[in-house]
Order: structure tokens, then C-alpha cells, then sequence
């Protein structure tokens, strides 16, 4: 699927003929999603470009993710997919010439669809390629920062929940259990989620100074402002991005805290049960053997007496026990 774009007065506007090689000659971007053999080729003739392909965009070497050809500037990041199952990571190329911008991804982006719809109605100014390229990762990195706050809101009702368990338990120990496990599920899933950012994050750390490098001839001047506020906002983005991380691993460490205080409750608990248990079982195997001469068997006490010791020798362990505060 392709989808173009022309600057008009320094106004975009989509472009409807997208089947033309003399349309996408005008076109200042070039957005290529899942695109068939045959639009790949149009749009390379109409812009004597190469358009990467899925291999080349999901390259990890820096020297892969980040090249120049011809004064033209290649460079591609992982991005973030969400699907039904959870967060998954798909990869994203620019082609960034002093004329216009390509972009080719595999995969539906919010992120990429919310700022085509956004553009026509931008009161920007946007003469080339490069200053789409820009406010792409302005989104980007606007779009993470996004989820990294709505992550803090997730980590801080874990955290209240995890905590307030210790204190008011409700429901016994399967609905313990229950939630635990529930936690670890959702940790889990945010940790996820963490990592694919950090991807992202290190992506763009990667593409802006290389950008401002490389392109410094033919870039806008009004882009390097937008350039410095945007590295910035990587390097807090990033900081943030570790510091839901401790927290993360701190939540992570408290639930597997809370589950090995469950464990011992339950061991602790069977321990006491066997101890307990040893005195009596022994008193009814001795009173179980069937020789004559044990005296006990005449008494007319002595099935009570036998009871009796029974009872004696299970409450005394439940005593020291209690009294040692181990119960």
C-alpha cells in the first residue's frame, strides 16, 4: 500500500494518484506499508531510490541501521507492534534525500497513520521530506513517552496492591495465590513492553546524532533546534525508561517475596503437623502391640489412660510452639 504526500505553499497535501510515476515525482513523502513488488518499483522509478527491503530494515549492526549513498541518508529502527498476544517489535526504514522522504514498514503503525492524518491539517510549514522526518520522531518518541507514563500508572496499582496484600488479607490463600499469580502475569507483561521501548529509545538515540551529522549540508537550519530538544527528550525518555525498570525488578523481586513467604507458611506448617503427630502415632503403636504382659491392658483406666497420653503428648509440642511464638 502506498500512501504520498505533495507541499503545496509549504501546506501538504495527500496525494489521491498514487498508481502514476509522474504523480510520485511530486510527492515530499513516500509511506510504504506491506508493499507489492510492483509499487516498490514504481515508487524507485519515480525517485531514483532504492527502497529497502524487511531484511535489510531488521539489520541490528549500526552500520546496517544507519548509512549514506549518494548524499542520501538510509536508516531504519525497531519499533513497537501491539498485537493481541502482547508487544511485538517491527522494523521501520527512512530514506532521506534533500527532496523527499520514503518510509517502509511491514506492519499497521498508529503512530505513522495518526501523523498522516494529522499533516493536512498541521499549520507547519513543511517544504521537504526531511522536516516530515523530523516530526515522525518527534511522534515516535512522544508515542513512547506516552506508554512509559501509562506504565508508571500500571507499576503504582501493582504496587499498592502487592502491598496492601500483606495487610489486609481477604479471601484466604487461594485468592492470595490467585493474585500473585496474576502480578507476575502483569509484571511480566510490562517488562516486555519496557524492553521494546528501550529498543526503540536506543534506535532513535542512534538515528538523531547521525542525522545532524551526515545531513548538515542540505538540512533545514530550522530543523537543528528541533534536533537538540528531540535529543533531549531521548535521553529523558531513556532515563525514565530505566527508572520504571528498578521499579519493575524491585515489584518483581517483592511478589517472588510474597510467594516464598507463602511457601514457608506452608512447609512451616506441615512441619508442625508431622512433629505433632510423631507422639501420639508413637504412644498408639506401643499400645497396639499385642503382647500379654503389657500392664496397661488390665486397668480399668486404661483406654482412658491411653487417650489420655495421646492428648497430653499433641498438646504439649502445640504449647512450646505456641509459646516460642513459631505458631
Amino acid at each position: 500500500m502506498i500512501k504520498a504526500f505533495t507541499c503545496d505553499n509549504g501546506h501538504v497535501q495527500p496525494l489521491t494518484d498514487t498508481g502514476s510515476v509522474d504523480a510520485l515525482r511530486s510527492a515530499i513523502w513516500i509511506d510504504l506499508q506491506d508493499a507489492t513488488a510492483d509499487e516498490i518499483e514504481r515508487v524507485q522509478i519515480a525517485t531514483a531510490l532504492k527502497v529497502p527491503t524487511e531484511p535489510e530494515v531488521s539489520e541490528i549492526e549500526t552500520s546496517s541501521r544507519l548509512a549514506i549513498r549518494d548524499g542520501t541518508l538510509y536508516l531504519s529502527m525497531p519499533l513497537i507492534r501491539l498485537a493481541d498476544d502482547g508487544p511485538r517489535t517491527t522494523s521501520a526504514g527512512f530514506v532521506v534525500s534533500p527532496e523527499r522522504l520514503i518510509s517502509v514498514r511491514f506492519a499497521p503503525s498508529r503512530i505513522f497513520d495518526a501523523y498522516a492524518e494529522h499533516l493536512p491539517r498541521g499549520s507547519a510549514s513543511h517544504e521537504v521530506g526531511a522536516h516530515i522526518f523530523v516530526g515522525l520522531l518527534e511522534a515516535i518518541i512522544d508515542r513512547q513517552a506516552d506508554a512509559l507514563e501509562q506504565v508508571r500508572a500500571d507499576l503504582d496499582t501493582i504496587s499498592h496492591g502487592i502491598f496492601a496484600m500483606g495487610v489486609n488479607q481477604e479471601g484466604g490463600r487461594k485468592a492470595e495465590d490467585a493474585t500473585l499469580r496474576r502480578t507476575l502475569g502483569q509484571l511480566g507483561h510490562i517488562g516486555d513492553l519496557i524492553s521494546h521501548v528501550r529498543d526503540t529509545q536506543v534506535g532513535a538515540a542512534r538515528i538523531v546524532p547521525y542525522v545532524e551529522a551526515m545531513a548538515a549540508q542540505w538540512l533545514p537550519k530550522d530543523l537543528m533546534p528541533r534536533l537538540v530538544t528531540l535529543r533531549l527528550d531521548i535521553a529523558s525518555v531513556s532515563d525514565f525508561d530505566t527508572h520504571l525498570n528498578d521499579k519493575l525488578q524491585f515489584l518483581l523481586d517483592a511478589t517472588l517475596g510474597f510467594i516464598n513467604i507463602a511457601q514457608n507458611n506452608v512447609m512451616k506448617v506441615m512441619a508442625i503437623a508431622s512433629v505433632v503427630g510423631i507422639p501420639p502415632v508413637l504412644i498408639a503403636g506401643i499400645y497396639g502391640m499385642n503382647f500379654k504382659n503389657i500392664p496397661e491392658y488390665d486397668w480399668a483406666y486404661g483406654y482412658v489412660w491411653g487417650w489420655g497420653l495421646i492428648i497430653l503428648t499433641t498438646l504439649i509440642p502445640l504449647g512450646v510452639f505456641r509459646w516460642r511464638k513459631w505458631i
